[in-house]
């Protein structure tokens, strides 16, 4: 027996919400609607899936994904537009959405979008709290300081940082030093795996309706 899911339908228009409800409705899950963001974070649920109508004229799913990350909420969402476009599906997948489906939504890609968000939740929830946690981290370096993190993340010294950067091995040691103390890491490979856990959504399948 299929697990019986709740999702929660955000913008788009009244008829299309409605629209995806009864279809929702038909695959024996529950259903919520809301207008936008924020009404749906005025009285954030406890656990779903979120539908989220990307519409860049209003933010579209990365503003969604940006608002719920704000809030700490975490849950696993699917991106929907009528005619999804590769650049806005590239923009919602790496901005954290799980899957992209095409307006009407069809019975069996939503299906099969769930039971796959289904049997990888944990691991999306964890992997979503440290991906918005190290990009939190990472923004509060300067632009050199990230040159620097970069270069550390490739293996290389301070010596050959510096040749790179053509900055003395001095600064590279004192940049070295800012971002480790910026980052709350005790040593290079806490750093870098920051930097890897930020860029977390790259791994995630770039999938279209």
């Amino acid at each position: 027996m299929k697990e019986r899911q709740i999702l929660h339908i955000v913008g788009g228009s009244s008829r299309c919400r409605a629209e995806q409800s009864h279809l929702v409705y038909e695959l024996g899950h529950h259903c919520e609607t809301y207008s936008d963001a924020h009404e749906f974070l005025e009285r954030p649920p406890e656990e779903g899936v979120i539908l989220a109508r990307d519409d860049p004229d209003r933010g579209g799913a990365a503003g969604i994904l940006s608002a719920l990350a704000g809030n700490g909420v975490w849950f696993p969402v699917i991106a929907t537009a009528p005619e999804p476009r590769p650049g806005n599906v590239v923009n919602a997948v790496k901005a954290g959405a799980l899957d992209y489906l095409s307006l009407p939504l069809r019975p069996t890609r939503l299906a099969q979008a769930l039971q796959r968000i289904s049997e990888d939740l944990d691991v999306y929830t964890q992997a979503r709290r440290r991906m918005v946690e190290a990009r939190s981290r990472i923004a509060s370096l300067s632009p050199r300081e990230r040159e620097v993190l970069d270069w550390l993340a490739e293996g290389c010294s301070n010596k050959a940082i510096a040749s790179k950067l053509n900055i003395s091995p001095r600064t590279v040691e004192n940049h070295r030093a800012n971002l480790m103390s910026k980052l709350r890491a005790e040593h290079p490979a806490q750093a870098v795996r920051l930097q890897l856990e930020a860029h977390l959504e790259d791994s995630v399948r770039e999938t279209m309706g």
